[in-house]
C-alpha cells in the first residue's frame, strides 16, 4: 500500500512539531510506502495524474519532554525517486500544503480532482476544500460562533469595536496567528491599524468580539469522519494574546459535541475526513481543513497516537474502497 503526500519542500519542515512528518512517520511505522512530492511535481499526461514523487522513510524520534519530538538531522531517508502513476499505485493522497489557499494550492486542487475521480482516496477532498474557506465557511452556523463582522469598512470594524469595547480583528486568508490583532476600544492608533489591515478599505477582514475565557483554554478538537478523535486545550502566553502550542488533555463536553455533530454532515457531503476545529468557551472560531495539524505536538507532549489513529483509519478506508 503506498500513500502520497502532497507538501511544501521537505528540507523546510519542523520535523520537531510538523504535523505532516507525523503522518509520515505513521504511515512508515504502519508499514506503508510514502511518496513524497510538490505541486510542481504533478502532470497530466493523457488524462492520468503523474507525480515526480520519492520514497521516504522516517527515521526514528522520541519525545523530548514538552511538544516537541527529538529528531535526526536530516530526519529521514530518500528510498528511490522516479514518476508514479497516482491512480495505479497510490490509496491514499494527502493534500497537506500549509495555507493559503492561493492560485499554487487550486491548481494542485484541480489536479487531485483526476485522483479522487481515478478512485484514490484524496484526503481532504480537493473539491470540498475550494468550497469551505476555514474562516469564512463556519460563519454561515452563526448560533455556534461568537458574534462576527466580515468586511473591508473601515469606520464599520471601528464601530464593531467600539461596541464590544475589546473586538479580534484577523485576515480573511491568514493563517498561524499571522496578522491577528487585538482591537481595543481605546486604542489610538486602532484607526491606523484597521486601515492598514483592510488596505484601506479594499480587503476584508474578520472582526470577532474577544472571548476573555481565551485565558480558560483555546481547545482543538481533531475530527475524523464526524467524530472527535482527541481534544488538547492551549493558552496565550502572558506577552501574547495568540495561543501557543498544545498545553493539556482535555475531553470534549456536549458544547464540543453539538457543534461537530452540526458540522458532520456537511464535512461528509464535502468529503473533509480529517479536521482541526478551534473552540473557545464552546463557540466555533474556525474549521482547519486545508492542512490540519496539531497531532504531531500533542502527540509529543501527552504520549497520544492521534497521529497513528488517523494514518490506519485513513489505510483502512483505502483497503475498503480497493475491495468494494
Amino acid at each position: 500500500m503506498s500513500a502520497l503526500f502532497v507538501v511544501d519542500p521537505l528540507e523546510g519542515l519542523d520535523a520537531g512539531i510538523d504535523s505532516n512528518v507525523g503522518l509520515m512517520a505513521a504511515a512508515t511505522d504502519a508499514g506503508v510506502a510514502v511518496w513524497v512530492c510538490g505541486p510542481e511535481d504533478l502532470a497530466l499526461v493523457a488524462g492520468r495524474l503523474l507525480a515526480r514523487a520519492r520514497r521516504i522513510e522516517v527515521r526514528p524520534r522520541v519525545p523530548s519532554g514538552d511538544h516537541r519530538w527529538l529528531v535526526d538531522s536530516p530526519w529521514f531517508d530518500a528510498v528511490e525517486q522516479r514518476v508514479v502513476d497516482v491512480a495505479l499505485e497510490v490509496q491514499v493522497a494527502l493534500l497537506r500544503l500549509d495555507p493559503p489557499v492561493d492560485p499554487r494550492y487550486l491548481r494542485t486542487t484541480y489536479l487531485l480532482d483526476i485522483a479522487h475521480d481515478a478512485g484514490v482516496q484524496v484526503v481532504n477532498r480537493a473539491a470540498g476544500v475550494r468550497e469551505m474557506q476555514e474562516k469564512l465557511w463556519v460563519l454561515r452556523f452563526a448560533e455556534l460562533c461568537p458574534e462576527t463582522l466580515v468586511t473591508a469598512e473601515v469606520d464599520r470594524v471601528l464601530e464593531f469595536a467600539a461596541l464590544h469595547g475589546t473586538a479580534v480583528l484577523k485576515p480573511v486568508d491568514g493563517f498561524a496567528g499571522i496578522d491577528v490583532w487585538l482591537l481595543r476600544r481605546e486604542d489610538r492608533n486602532a484607526r491606523s491599524l484597521v486601515e492598514s489591515a483592510t488596505g484601506r478599505g479594499r480587503r476584508h477582514v474578520i472582526v470577532q468580539e474577544y472571548l476573555s475565557s481565551v485565558d480558560s483554554g483555546n481547545k482543538r478538537l481533531f475530527v475524523l469522519d464526524g467524530e472527535i478523535v482527541g481534544a488538547v486545550d492551549r493558552f496565550p502566553s502572558f506577552d501574547d494574546f495568540r495561543i501557543g502550542p498544545p498545553a493539556a488533555a482535555i475531553g470534549p463536553d456536549d458544547r464540543d459535541r453539538l457543534v461537530v455533530a452540526t458540522l458532520a454532515p456537511h464535512f461528509r457531503r464535502l468529503g473533509i475526513v480529517l479536521a482541526g476545529l478551534d473552540v473557545i468557551d464552546g463557540r466555533l472560531i474556525e474549521a482547519n481543513v486545508t492542512c490540519p495539524g496539531g497531532m504531531h505536538k500533542t502527540d509529543a507532549l501527552l504520549g497520544t497516537d492521534l497521529s497513528g489513529v488517523i494514518m490506519r483509519r485513513l489505510l483502512h478506508h483505502s483497503e475498503e474502497r480497493v475491495l468494494s
